[in-house]
């Protein structure tokens, strides 16, 4: 059975965006075994949102309503799981907290620690992530290059 995947936002973007750099690198992994078993947390949900709702996104800021249609439709497509938030950020990042160096790493942190925790993978196209997860969680994480 394939492992549970919990997409980053930088991948949600990437895989409703034609226009991202990413674009091609996302459908790709998607397509030949991302969609199996996959899914979205509320981190990834509001990160989505605040992300391409802001008025500097690129090509344009969508609405609201528009962002979360975009999520309803993920959600609808098949293969996809829920992913629940049931416990507290020291819980979830305890096992590698001495890694986690800074503000910027605080979601990072949870999304691995929530993979971790519900023996899934992570999917990203952040590289900084590996050292976060070190030798020991790296099969819970999945960097996109």
């Amino acid at each position: 059975m394939t492992r549970r995947t919990l997409l980053d936002v930088n991948v949600v973007i990437a895989l409703v965006e034609p226009g991202h750099a990413f674009f091609q690198k996302a459908q790709d992994w998607f397509k030949s075994s991302g969609k199996d078993n996959w899914g979205l947390c509320p981190l990834t949900e509001i990160g989505f949102i605040r992300i391409t709702t802001n008025p500097s996104f690129y090509p344009g800021p969508r609405t609201h309503e528009e962002a979360s249609s975009i999520l309803t439709e993920l959600a609808n497509r098949p293969g996809y799981r829920y992913w629940p938030l049931t416990d507290s950020w020291a819980t979830v990042t305890a096992r590698f907290a001495s890694r986690i160096a800074g503000h910027q790493q605080v979601t990072d942190a949870y999304l691995l620690g929530l993979a971790i925790k519900e023996d899934g993978v992570l999917v990203t196209f952040d590289r900084g992530l590996k050292y976060l997860a070190g030798p020991e969680f790296l099969r819970n994480l999945l960097v996109l290059e």
